[in-house]
């Protein structure tokens, strides 16, 4: 149960021990979400000839799991919100175990891509659940290391996740990756229904779950700016990333294959951001700093990020531009997830579910920006930094109205039971 907002002057006390056991179920989901984010691009060419369909209409199967999510995320996020975590857990996961045995079973592109719209819709139930459910149930001294870890966990997915599903995929062919997933989320399964309460339910207020409702976290003055920012991040983040592997393949004339062991960069970059950017969120809050002060921080290291990334003299200067680029991202995802779980407590699943919808939003502005400029290089580096100092410019703009503790904002790192 939230209890009522207190003011966030007073400095909390020293960040407790995040205690993980609790939470394996939902870390563990994540980790199979990040997998199956990121799986089906390097399985494309084994599933285009398998199926003897051209790689781009095989390419259909990841258009559909982003669409979905994104456009039913905000959705689905108010039923968690107004019916509970455990139930929409639960469904979400029942239905990602489902999509991905139609996956593994696909003889042809209409099953593969529904498929994967179903997995999308999965994801969009289960996954702002989750991020509600890590927020509520966390002290305020540790809820960005536990939301940092769940993102560190997702991360992973790439890291580890995607090269173990390509292992499979070649020793056993590409429905084997489908079916370790559909096999690691019916373990998961009775794990959950361990660790999430039946009592995790919330009792539909007033506006009940029409079209109002949804919008209801873009009222929020501090979510609302902390959406935009959220775009404009990920223009430049994901929208430039779009581009990163032609750019450095241009520049350093690389293969594919090295080109596939950046994307361990990435997400290790990626784990590294998202638990820093935790504890440094714990410990701003321990002295009494609720204004989410990284913000704009994570939005000039992007930048820089990028800039190394292009223009970077040398191979290993451009890699370590790659790893600057994803610890901002990690840390910037963390605190956006801290604050979409702390500003409006009755709207945790539908603000976290805002966040992916505006990150897809993001990534296709961005991308579109680039692909405008006949140098992929110059358009990558441009866009790239611009969006991303707007994107710190923005996030100045948050933390000043969360220093002032309007009502939107008053809420954030107000203490919660844990």
């Amino acid at each position: 149960m939230d209890s009522p907002p207190t003011s966030p002057a007073a400095p909390t006390a020293a960040p407790a021990r995040f205690r993980w056991g609790p939470y394996a179920s939902v870390f563990v989901l994540l980790f199979l979400f990040g997998t199956e984010t990121f799986l089906v691009s390097p399985l494309l060419p084994t599933i285009a000839s398998d199926l003897r369909i051209a790689e781009s209409a095989a390419a259909y199967s990841v258009t559909a799991y982003v669409l979905v999510y994104a456009i039913c995320a905000p959705f689905l996020g108010l039923v968690s919100d107004r019916v509970g975590r455990r139930r929409t857990l639960l469904a979400g996961s029942v239905l990602f175990l489902l999509s991905n045995v139609a996956a593994a079973l696909s003889d042809g592109l209409t099953l593969l891509v529904v498929s994967r719209a179903l997995a999308g819709l999965a994801a969009a139930a289960a996954g702002p659940a989750i991020w509600a459910h890590i927020a509520e149930t966390t002290a305020d001294t540790v809820r960005g290391r536990a939301l940092g870890l769940g993102m560190a966990f997702f991360s992973c997915g790439q890291v580890l996740g995607v090269p173990l599903g390509s292992f499979l995929a070649g020793a056993a062919g590409w429905p084997a990756a489908f079916w370790a997933m559909a096999v690691g989320t019916l373990i998961v399964v009775p794990l959950l229904l361990a660790q999430i309460p039946a009592a995790a339910a919330a009792a539909p207020p007033a506006d009940g779950i029409g079209a109002g409702a949804v919008f209801a976290a873009w009222g929020h003055g501090a979510l609302r700016r902390s959406l935009l920012v959220n775009t404009a991040f990920n223009a430049a983040n994901l929208g430039a990333y779009t581009f990163m592997g032609v750019v450095l393949a241009e520049r350093f004339d690389l293969s594919v294959t090295v080109l596939g062991l950046i994307g361990v960069l990435v997400g290790a970059g990626s784990i590294v951001g998202s638990t820093l950017g935790g504890r440094l969120g714990d410990k701003a809050r321990a002295q009494g700093r609720t204004d989410q002060p990284m913000l704009a921080v994570w939005g000039l290291l992007l930048a820089v990020g990028i800039a190394l990334t292009v223009w970077g003299p040398g191979l290993v200067v451009a890699l370590a531009g790659v790893v600057v680029w994803f610890v901002a991202s990690g840390g910037f995802v963390t605190d956006q997830q801290t604050l979409a779980g702390t500003a409006a407590p009755e709207l945790r699943a539908t603000s976290s579910a805002w966040l992916t919808s505006t990150m897809y939003a993001g990534t296709g502005i961005g991308a579109w920006a680039v692909g405008l400029f006949g140098d992929l290089s110059l358009g990558t580096a441009l866009i790239g930094v611009a969006f991303a100092v707007v994107a710190a410019l923005g996030g100045l703009l948050v933390s000043a109205q969360l220093r002032r503790g309007t009502p939107s904002a008053g809420a954030v790192g107000a203490p919660e039971s844990a």
